[in-house]
């Protein structure tokens, strides 16, 4: 997001800042800088980014909603741009081990506030006992049987810098279904850079294997631990990396 003038005062053309702002988030929507259904910032965020007083925050959004191009619910504001959501790379699909239900399947996916297996509160810094949202995927075949279940654990700093996964904590029941394929996606609208650290291992006696991925931000600071278990020996698990092109050195370099 680009920055208004830090100001409320009419621009100098003597259009209202709140048209002008309203204006600049609309370009946004429409160039999927905010992709359709987003939760776009909170207005205290909004108005601190923009450099605006909350109010002429509010008007913008008015505006926009009065012409369809937002909603809000007692979440908050969200696009309704019409479009496809845009969908991260395989390779940083949340949780690890997740993918789109095939036939014969079932996944489900919840989220509860209780404080995490003890080897993840290491991992993640937090103290023992201490609680944080700890999210549940399961795939089965319709007869039961267990495909793939992750358990994974966020930390205080994902919860204190993400805002999507912080509205999860008031909702945590273990009850609903909570899907949070958009997880990498948020982290890094909210500027974390993900490290991705996967390490695979056989289970001893078993066909099973467990995958523990690790993910940390730009300063080292623990964002999530994922612990996988793959219990079918005839499921299989997917790495897809995209790799960007080189650039060709200039003729004569």
């Amino acid at each position: 997001m680009a920055r208004t003038t830090p100001h409320d005062h009419p621009t100098a053309d003597g259009e209202p800042l709140y048209r002008r702002l309203a204006m600049e988030l609309l370009g946004e929507l429409r160039d999927g800088t905010v992709p359709p259904g987003e939760r776009l910032p909170g207005e205290r965020r909004l108005a601190g980014h923009f450099g605006v007083s909350r109010e002429t925050v509010r008007q913008a959004l008015e505006l926009l909603r009065r012409d369809g191009l937002v909603a809000t619910d007692r979440r908050g504001s969200h696009a309704t741009l019409p479009g496809p959501p845009v969908e991260s790379p395989a390779s940083l699909t949340f949780p690890v081990g997740a993918r789109a239900a095939t036939p014969g399947t079932v996944a489900r996916a919840t989220v509860t506030w209780e404080p995490p297996p003890p080897d993840h509160a290491e991992a993640l810094g937090l103290a023992p006992g201490r609680p944080t949202l700890i999210h549940r995927y399961r795939c089965a075949t319709a007869a039961g049987r267990r495909l793939r279940h992750a358990v994974t654990s966020f930390s205080a700093v994902a919860l204190a810098e993400v805002e999507e996964l912080a509205r999860y904590r008031d909702r945590a029941d273990g009850t609903a279904t909570a899907h949070l394929r958009r997880a990498y996606d948020w982290m890094r609208r909210a500027g974390l850079t993900l490290h991705h650290r996967d390490a695979i291992t056989r289970l001893a006696g078993t066909p099973s294997v467990r995958v523990t991925r690790r993910v940390h931000d730009q300063y080292a600071r623990p964002l999530e631990i994922t612990d996988l278990v793959v219990d079918d020996q005839q499921d299989a698990l997917v790495y897809e990396f995209t790799l960007p092109g080189r650039t060709p050195a200039p003729s004569g370099a």
